[in-house]
């Protein structure tokens, strides 16, 4: 079961712009991925609520910056995803350009979830968030989803490709297997979380 600290989150407000978030203080842990990574599902998962975030078998339904509310000074947010199709160019460059500022100047992030299908791992975009991630000296849990779709070999597998990449960057990066569907792996995500929480 999700620990209760998670099962509180509530919707705060969306951002179409960073200018529009709100004010800069406390703890914000930011949850991102490609398109049909399964986002969603997971902060539904780490929440014990389904219609948290939205789920869709259109992916890349995520376009505003979202915030939950945990408590007064702790918040989820979910950033737009990527690789999304039929999003005019324009509107992807913007979010682009918000998802970097809120990266680059939100002080109070204290870390970042990085959603990856496991069965498509190290994909261009994630590659470049773990590098920006150590370069920044962010720390960052890549969560590789859907290990149910996979065998348990397999899936250990994966799991080492990816801790052997992030062993080639000089960064707090720290890689987990999980599948939102059966919540597997999620005590060891809490475990995380709530570091970065301080709770």
């Amino acid at each position: 079961m999700p620990a209760k600290n998670y099962q509180v989150a509530t919707y705060l407000t969306s951002a179409a712009e960073f200018k529009q978030l709100p004010e800069d203080k406390g703890v914000e842990v930011a949850f991102s991925g490609c398109s049909n990574a399964g986002k969603s599902s997971t902060m539904n998962a780490l929440t014990n609520n389904k219609t948290l975030a939205r789920t869709s078998k259109t992916p890349g339904r995520t376009q505003l910056i979202n915030l939950f509310s945990l408590d007064d000074d702790r918040r989820i947010v979910d950033l737009p995803g990527f690789g999304y199709a039929k999003v005019p160019d324009r509107i992807k460059a913007k979010w682009q350009t918000n998802i970097d500022l809120y990266l680059r100047e939100r002080d109070c992030l204290q870390g970042i979830v990085l959603v990856s299908d496991m069965r498509h791992p190290l994909k261009t975009f994630e590659c470049d968030m773990m590098a920006w991630a150590s370069m920044s000296g962010m720390p960052m849990l890549v969560l590789l989803n859907k290990m149910d779709k996979l065998s348990k070999g397999a899936a250990a597998s994966t799991v080492q490709k990816v801790r052997n990449h992030v062993k080639t960057l000089d960064g707090n990066i720290t890689v987990l297997p999980f599948s939102a569907m059966k919540k597997e792996g999620l005590p060891e995500v809490l475990e995380v979380l709530d570091d970065w929480f301080a709770f």
